[in-house]
Formats: C-alpha cells, sequence, structure tokens
C-alpha cells in the first residue's frame, strides 16, 4: 500500500493541480480583449501559412479545441472561436500550430500519429494483462502487458516535443501577424503554458505506473 501512494497519488495530485492552473489562467484571459475571435485569429494564421484548405468548426464543450489531422479540419470550442479574448486567439494559434506540424510533416507529430493505435490498445489491455498476469502467476502476460504499458509511455514522451512546439509556433504566429502585441504576450504565454503542464503532468502519471508495475512484477518474479 506504500508503495501504491509513492507512485501513484504524488502524480495524481500533480495532474490535478495542473489542471486547475490551466482553468485558473484561461479564465483570466478570457477576461482580457484581443483584436479579432479565435475563428478570425486561425484563419488568418492558415491562410499565411498556405493553408486555406484546412476548414475551422466550432465545436460544443470547454476547451475541447483539436485539429483532426485525418479530416484537416481545426475545431474550437464556442468561447474560443466567437470569443475576442486573448484565451480565444492563443488556444485557436496552439491548434493552427498542430496543422502546421501536419502540413509540414513534423517528425514528433508523424510519430505520434503511427504510435496512437498502438497506445490506445496497449492503455486498455496492458492493466488487464498485467493484473491476469500476477493474479494467475503468469509472469510472462504480465511482462507483456508491462510492455504494452510501455507503448503508453513512449507516446506520451513523444507527444511532449509536440505541444510544446505547437505553442512556440502559435506564440510567434500572434505577434508576427499582429494578432497580439507583444505587451500582451504574457496572458497567452501564461495559458499556453499551463496546458502544456496538463500534458507533462499526464507523462508523469503514466511513468509513475510503469515503474510500479515494474516493480510488483519484478518481486514477484523473486518470489
Amino acid at each position: 500500500m506504500l508503495l501504491y501512494f509513492m507512485f501513484i497519488i504524488p502524480p495524481m495530485l500533480l495532474a490535478f493541480v495542473a489542471q486547475g492552473m490551466v482553468k485558473y489562467r484561461y479564465a483570466k484571459a478570457l477576461k482580457l480583449p484581443a483584436r479579432m475571435t479565435g475563428a478570425a485569429a486561425a484563419r488568418l494564421i492558415l491562410d499565411s501559412a498556405g493553408l486555406r484548405h484546412i476548414k475551422i468548426e466550432q465545436t460544443p464543450g470547454k476547451l475541447s479545441d483539436h485539429y483532426s489531422p485525418r479530416e484537416k479540419i481545426i475545431r474550437l470550442s464556442p468561447e474560443v472561436y466567437g470569443g475576442s479574448t486573448l484565451a480565444s486567439v492563443g488556444i485557436a494559434a496552439h491548434e493552427c500550430g498542430h496543422a502546421i506540424q501536419h502540413a509540414t510533416k513534423y517528425g514528433p507529430l508523424v510519430l505520434t500519429q503511427f504510435a496512437w493505435p498502438m497506445a490506445a490498445f496497449g492503455s486498455n489491455a496492458a492493466f488487464i494483462a498485467i493484473i491476469a498476469g500476477l493474479a494467475l502467476n503468469l509472469l510472462g502476460l504480465a511482462y507483456l502487458g508491462l510492455a504494452l504499458f510501455g507503448v503508453v509511455l513512449v507516446y506520451q514522451l513523444v507527444n511532449l516535443p509536440v505541444e510544446f512546439n505547437a505553442s512556440t509556433r502559435a506564440k510567434a504566429q500572434l505577434v508576427t501577424l499582429g494578432v497580439v502585441p507583444e505587451q500582451d504576450m504574457p496572458a497567452v504565454r501564461g495559458v499556453l503554458w499551463a496546458a502544456a503542464m496538463t500534458y507533462v503532468a499526464g507523462m508523469i502519471a503514466v511513468l509513475s505506473q510503469f515503474l510500479y508495475y515494474a516493480l510488483i512484477i519484478m518481486n514477484s518474479s523473486r518470489d
């Protein structure tokens, strides 16, 4: 039980803090006006990058913004799509960063697209294999589950530079295109930095779970 608290609880608390930070900085930046809506900023950034074919749509939810590489569509939540705030243009620009990564075949993004199906399968199958392997004393099955969980960990690690790079591209485009004056950029940086920290927290959580199960399985092997 002590081992569980050491490896699992701290990352859970870190993730909770990261989510709270995102909500706080996002709410703060929502009160600061921008020169255009998030949708307009996204269109400007995409057009300037020669990506006029990429569509921009509104999607339900809060902070549900994402870029779909398969459909070549940027979907923005209502507050971001129609909001003329620093939060709106910052998040819209971040999603445009992903679209530009896709268009330029940014290496880490290509790897995440390749690894995603395996990671999605591994995240569901790993726990089943590990628990069943330990319960039935089938260590080979438990190690297979650990390997599957390792795929999830690799995906999380590779995804970090994707998110940080998208934010870097976003900040540069916002200033270069005159969407946000330099003196207003700290609020945008704060939102994007907090959002990036949620991915860091997620990676740490997966790493901690991987180490926890690795120790459990190795201890079972010695017994």
